[in-house]
């Protein structure tokens, strides 16, 4: 936990992704075949050493990945039906451009009564360019999870607000501009400069403050999650 705490001390999200993974690879037994589905560099994988480990991704994103075991398109596994007893589904399906048929595929190359975990955005900034393709609300998860034959375990808020507020600030900080011309026209804008330079040191700070605070407490009655995560399990 120490390293968690380390790593991702200004994102609570990679926190809660990692708790959520942690949690579902203490459920998998022994010896069970696992699919890291989309692993990029797998970062995962150290907590399944007690499995039998296979990763898929297609490789085409411009950034660093470990070796897969198949380099493929989700859509079309090399493998024959109901090979794995459990799937790791991270941060891919926002990536995809028919996630219908990358569910079907999971869904066929699952064992009946296979467990899949699943998590994706709600509230993100464009990334992984061109390859960004959509956002997913719980009422649409809901629906293609069962249009693909998964009955849902579990579909919850991945972070709580105080996890997507800690994002929203750090964007603020990271995106808003302090150069006069980029601020306003004429004096305006050279008067406005300070205070936004103000502004953003003042938002990264809140932003730390609020990412440590989703680590201590996950407030979940009001506002929106930046990720939803989901336990399904093959119909």
């Amino acid at each position: 936990m120490k390293y968690i705490k380390q790593q991702f001390a200004f994102n609570s999200s990679r926190t809660r992704l990692y708790q959520e993974n942690e949690a579902f690879a203490k459920l998998i037994p022994a010896g069970s075949l696992v699919l890291d589905a989309g692993a990029g560099i797998q970062p995962y994988r150290h907590l399944l050493e007690h499995t039998n480990y296979e990763a898929a991704d297609f490789e085409k994103v411009d950034k660093e990945y470990a070796k897969s075991t198949y380099v493929c398109d989700l859509r079309d596994i090399p493998t024959e039906d109901s090979r794995f007893d459990f799937i790791l589904f991270n941060q891919v399906m926002e990536h995809l451009p028919e996630p219908e048929k990358v569910l079907n595929e999971l869904n066929r190359v699952l064992k009946p009564n296979g467990k899949m975990i699943y998590t994706g955005p709600l509230f993100y900034e464009e990334h992984e360019i061109p390859y960004d393709f959509f956002r997913y609300t719980q009422y649409g998860l809901n629906e293609l999870f069962k249009r693909t034959n998964f009955n849902i375990e579990r579909l919850d808020w991945m972070e709580g607000y105080f996890g997507t507020v800690g994002y929203q600030l750090n964007r603020m900080a990271m995106y808003l501009p302090t150069k006069p011309k980029d601020i306003g026209s004429g004096f305006s804008g050279y008067l406005l400069a300070p205070l936004m330079f103000i502004t953003k040191v003042w938002f990264g700070l809140l932003s730390i403050g609020f990412h440590k605070r989703e680590v201590k407490k996950k407030f979940t009655k009001k506002g929106y999650p930046k990720n939803y995560v989901a336990i399904l399990v093959k119909n």
